[in-house]
């Protein structure tokens, strides 16, 4: 029985990380919804989502420090109860400040969980099963975000929007009697507190913080308009390179840049926040296509992402299987996943009106095999990558903190890319369908292809309607763009391919890599 205590307590962990990433992608997937029964406007509800992936960032970076400080056991429990009880607690908030201070400590609790759980798996699994524990290490990157959205529409259309964050609370319950149970109790370091890192901790809030809050909030505020963002801008420049400095010279760091000389560290690194940033952005991208273009309800919707999170239930074991064979290339596995990322993201592009649910399928499949295929060589890389148990907390900060700033920047590029694009192809529609109408009615032109569902017979289709006609040019200006933001998401991808034929080595399973050396 006490061989399984170790494994039981890393269960608790994985439970703790799934819980966190629920709080983020089920929120957000819902945000109007529970904003909406909250009594919060649009523009106060954006902060709704900024205060907690800030948090999410400032947690991640002072996580390592915390959990060889306390022990992971220890700060484990706090962060649970951290969780439980902010989630409990928002349902029956009402003052904006309150339900502020409250996604707060719930983005502090991610940002403090993720990077105990890489830390436990190297800790707790031997190298001979080390692959298989990290399959289901990488649920929490890639299963989460793809069950969000049939969670999301369980709780607004069936059980109560509560059920959002009550659901944690059990969560957080089971999780904490696993961890208490089955985590080792290891002597505290409280020494380490005398010589914290607080200029670096300071950093990372001034740095990091304006940088997450600038990115979500930039494009509602008209970026370098507004005064707050130009302080942000400001704040963010100064503060991360004096924060990499402070880093390379402390005595005990929150974090240690110089381990990035490694190749395969920093192959993880840029590999893992690019990719994020395709992978959860593109997913929602058939939804929102569905719901703002086609109409459909979110209930209508989750089984495109369904798929998604059901090949990961299969592929994830079959790739730690295949690595664990040391003929296997972990860079040639991740090659074939960042194609079969590329051709959906191009195949997805070619989206069109006549689209459904139907449509997307094929490129989702896609999508779901190849997202496996590039996770768990990462993690196959970044591991072997770790020189000792003691460096375990560092690596584990350095590789999951571009996952918060990743949700930070995919808000932002989403929105560059509506703002950028969407405004474009609105503009060019409107003009062309003007011009096109006067020349149809004339007789001396047909119309083009794009513009066929926006006229008939040189009139706008709907009864002639100017609204309904406006807003049928919105609509398919809303789909180009779309298009355009995948064919973007392929660009990245092939950028991907790039750096992974330069930069990482090869690498064998970990069984074998540890004997090496």
């Amino acid at each position: 029985m006490s061989t399984i205590k170790p494994y039981l307590g890393l269960l608790g962990v994985i439970i703790a990380a799934a819980a966190v990433d629920f709080n983020d992608q089920v929120t957000s997937v819902a945000l109007a919804e529970v904003t909406g029964n909250l009594g919060i406007s649009h523009d106060p509800a954006t902060w709704f989502t900024t205060v907690y992936v800030t948090a999410e960032v400032v947690g991640m970076a002072l996580s390592p420090w915390m959990m060889i400080t306390f022990t992971i056991r220890q700060f484990m429990l706090f962060t649970l109860l951290l969780n439980g009880v902010s989630s409990g607690l928002i349902p029956f908030t009402h003052p904006a400040a309150g339900l502020y201070i409250l996604r707060t400590l719930q983005g502090l609790a991610e940002g403090f969980t993720i990077p105990m759980l890489f830390t436990a798996a190297l800790r707790v699994l031997a190298p001979e099963i080390r692959l298989y524990g990290f399959a289901i290490y990488a649920f929490t990157a890639t299963l989460t975000p793809a069950l969000a959205a049939p969670l999301a529409a369980l709780a607004t259309g069936v059980v109560g929007w509560r059920l959002i964050f009550w659901e944690t609370v059990p969560i957080c319950v089971a999780a904490a009697l696993l961890v208490w149970y089955g985590m080792a109790q290891e002597p505290p370091a409280y020494g380490r507190l005398r010589i914290f890192d607080w200029r670096g901790a300071l950093l990372v809030l001034i740095g990091f913080g304006s940088l997450s809050v600038m990115l979500q909030q930039g494009n509602r505020l008209n970026w370098f308009n507004s005064p707050l963002i130009s302080v942000l801008a400001l704040l963010s420049g100064v503060g991360i390179p004096l924060f990499i400095a402070n880093e390379w010279f402390h005595e005990l760091p929150l974090m240690k840049p110089q381990i990035l000389g490694r190749r395969n560290l920093a192959y993880a690194l840029i590999a893992f926040f690019t990719f994020l940033i395709v992978g959860q952005s593109s997913s929602s991208l058939p939804i929102d296509f569905l719901q703002k273009v086609q109409g459909f309800k979110p209930s209508q919707v989750y089984q495109i992402t369904v798929v998604i999170a059901l090949l990961q239930l299969v592929m994830l074991p079959a790739m730690a299987v295949l690595l664990d064979h040391p003929w296997a290339d972990a860079r040639v596995v991740s090659f074939v996943g960042f194609a079969l990322i590329l051709v959906a993201c191009i195949g997805a592009s070619h989206v069109t009106i006549r689209w459904d649910r139907d449509q997307f399928y094929l490129w989702q499949v896609l999508q779901g095999i190849g997202q496996p295929m590039v996770v768990m060589p990462l993690l196959l890389m970044a591991s072997n990558a770790v020189k000792g148990a003691d460096e375990a907390p560092l690596v584990s900060g350095l590789i999951n903190m571009p996952r918060a700033i990743a949700s930070a920047a995919g808000t932002w590029l989403i929105q560059l890319i509506d703002r950028w694009r969407g405004d474009l192809h609105y503009n060019r529609l409107a003009d062309q369908a003007g011009q096109d109408r006067f020349r149809v009615l004339q007789g001396h032109a047909v119309l083009p292809n794009h513009l066929t569902p926006l006229l008939a017979n040189g009139q706008p289709r709907s009864s002639g309607s100017l609204s309904q006609f406006a807003q049928m040019i919105e609509q398919q200006a809303r789909i180009m763009t779309i298009s355009d933001t995948y064919l973007i998401f392929a660009a990245m991808t092939v950028f991907l391919i790039v750096v992974l034929i330069v930069l990482p080595e090869r690498s064998l399973p970990p069984r074998l890599q540890l004997a090496k050396k």
